[in-house]
C-alpha cells in the first residue's frame, strides 16, 4: 500500500471512529458529501491542501504523517516540537548541556513562560 492509500485509509478510519457516517462529517466540515467520497475512494492527494489540514485539525491527526496527535496538542505545536527535536538531535553532548542550561535559564524569565505553566 503506498503512502498516499494509506493515509486515505487512516483518515477515513478517524471519521467513521468520531462520525456516524462520512455524510455527518461532510456535513459538519462543509465539504460537499460527492467530494469527501470521491477523495476517500481514489485518494487524497488530489484534495486542497487546506481542506486535508482541516480535516486533520477536525480529527486530531498531523496532516504531515496523519499520526493522532497528543492530547490537548496542536497541529501547530507538534510541529514546532519536531523542528526543536531535530535540531537539538544534532548537537553533540557538550553542545546538549548547554542547550539545556540555557532553556532553564530562560525558563527562569517569566516574560519567557507561558502563564499556565507559571503557577
Amino acid at each position: 500500500m503506498d503512502s498516499c492509500a494509506s493515509k486515505t485509509l487512516i483518515l477515513k478510519k478517524a471519521i467513521l471512529s468520531r462520525y456516524k457516517s462520512i455524510r455527518q462529517f461532510a456535513g459538519e466540515m462543509e465539504i460537499p458529501y460527492s467530494t469527501l467520497v470521491t477523495a476517500l475512494e481514489r485518494g487524497i492527494e488530489g484534495m486542497a491542501y487546506s481542506t486535508v489540514i482541516r480535516m486533520c485539525e477536525n480529527l486530531h491527526l498531523n496532516p504531515i504523517d496523519f499520526s493522532p496527535l497528543d492530547s490537548g496538542g496542536t497541529v501547530s505545536d507538534q510541529i514546532t516540537t519536531r523542528k526543536v527535536m531535530d535540531r537539538y538531535n544534532r548537537f553533540n553532548r557538550a553542545g546538549r548541556e548547554k542547550i539545556m542550561g540555557i532553556m532553564d535559564d530562560y525558563l527562569q524569565i517569566s516574560a519567557y513562560v507561558r502563564m499556565t505553566d507559571m503557577e
